[in-house]
């Protein structure tokens, strides 16, 4: 895989609380001189990013209920409807993990159906932090976010203290979305061979805050 190749498939992103301004500018830079997909920040950044965006061949994403997704189903579609109107053309949304765990799958349908109607035209990307659940809650969440509408299953915030991506996860993940809907990988993606494991693993895209140090050796 080319340099190219694999920028197409990345999220460069900078989610720290602390980031500013000129941080997210100097990211936006990076994405332009990379190549990359997408410019994944939190949704306080995303007019922005989205401002940044013009005439270049990456797109806006925002984040939605994160990193704990421990939000109301109607307060991520709030956040999901500002982050869209100020241009995001892609979202990345937490499943309520508290939700998942007590099996009200009630819950993870009606937050993924929310969202989605806030970005109806745009990427959903659903983040079901695969290292924090068991197989069949795995299995399920999956099930339950495809049939409402995910264009992506996610796994990781990079934020949980159980972990990130994992090769084993991301080839579940392609197994069960099954040709219905793509793969990104997120969560400790900081060096080529990992991000190419990922690759083979079955990921479509992506999520990293280490863009250059994973490209570089492709150059």
């Amino acid at each position: 895989m080319t340099s190219d190749e694999l920028a197409s498939r990345i999220d460069h992103t900078l989610l720290a609380p602390a980031a500013s301004a000129a941080d997210v500018d100097r990211l936006c830079d990076e994405a332009t001189e990379l190549g990359v997909a997408a410019v994944c920040v939190s949704p306080t950044r995303v007019a922005q990013v989205a401002r940044r965006s013009a005439g270049r061949r990456w797109v806006p994403c925002s984040v939605v209920g994160f990193p704990s997704g421990a939000h109301r189903p109607s307060v991520k579609q709030a956040e999901a409807h500002e982050a869209v109107l100020a241009g995001a053309a892609e979202l990345d949304m937490v499943v309520n993990l508290g939700a998942v765990a007590d099996g009200a799958w009630e819950v993870t349908a009606e937050e993924v159906t929310l969202v989605r109607r806030a970005i109806p035209e745009g990427v959903l990307k659903v983040i079901l932090e695969t290292a924090a659940l068991s197989p069949r809650q795995l299995e399920t969440a999956a099930r339950v976010a495809l049939d409402a509408g995910a264009d992506y299953l996610k796994t990781s915030t990079g934020f949980h203290p159980a972990g990130g991506a994992t090769v084993e996860a991301v080839a579940r993940l392609a197994e069960l979305a099954d040709g219905r809907a793509s793969v990104k990988a997120s969560g400790g993606i900081r060096d080529t061979a990992t991000a190419l494991a990922m690759v083979a693993a079955g990921a479509d895209r992506l999520g990293t805050s280490s863009t250059a140090a994973i490209l570089t050796p492709l150059r």
